[in-house]
């Protein structure tokens, strides 16, 4: 990256190539860190996207349902892409879509037993997989990283 900057800096001294420092690192750094997750989502038959729709029904708690609107505010993508993974999963086994218990014209998807049990598994692992990598960090630079892209992410994202 280094290297990078100073050939540009030489060929366009009239711009400020310094954003290349973080922005490029936190580029290559993010593809690093999506594959090394992909690994675990990979060893329990998951692709990314099925994880998350996986962890936004486990995270409701019980009964571990959601409406499809619901999963897509969760998992931050359009509701034509959580119908795809819905599909899969469903398909899979993992989950099931029915009538709410209180509105029977509202549809939820809800984890079976088989969903559970493999969300359960996967994000054990997942956490041990992000504790691994997060510890190429000591604690304090952890702490200050995680502020300081909490505050630069909120300027990109709505209010919650």
């Amino acid at each position: 990256m280094a290297r990078i900057q100073a050939e540009w800096a030489r060929e366009r001294p009239d711009l400020d190539v310094t954003p290349q420092g973080v922005i490029g690192r936190l580029h290559r750094l993010a593809a690093v860190l999506t594959e090394q997750l992909a690994v675990v989502y990979r060893r329990h038959g998951l692709g990314e996207g099925e994880f998350d729709v996986l962890a936004a029904l486990r995270r409701a708690g019980e009964p571990y349902e959601r409406a499809p609107g619901e999963l897509a505010q969760h998992t931050m993508v359009t509701t034509g892409a959580i119908s795809k993974r819905i599909d899969r999963l469903e398909r899979d086994g993992l989950v099931t879509r029915r009538p709410g218990r209180e509105d029977g014209r509202r549809r939820v998807v809800a984890l079976t037993e088989a969903g559970k049990r493999v969300i359960d598994r996967a994000f054990a692992e997942h956490m041990a997989n992000e504790r691994q990598l997060l510890d190429a960090l000591d604690a304090e630079d952890a702490r200050l990283l995680e502020r300081i892209l909490t505050t630069w992410l909120a300027r990109f994202e709505p209010p919650r």
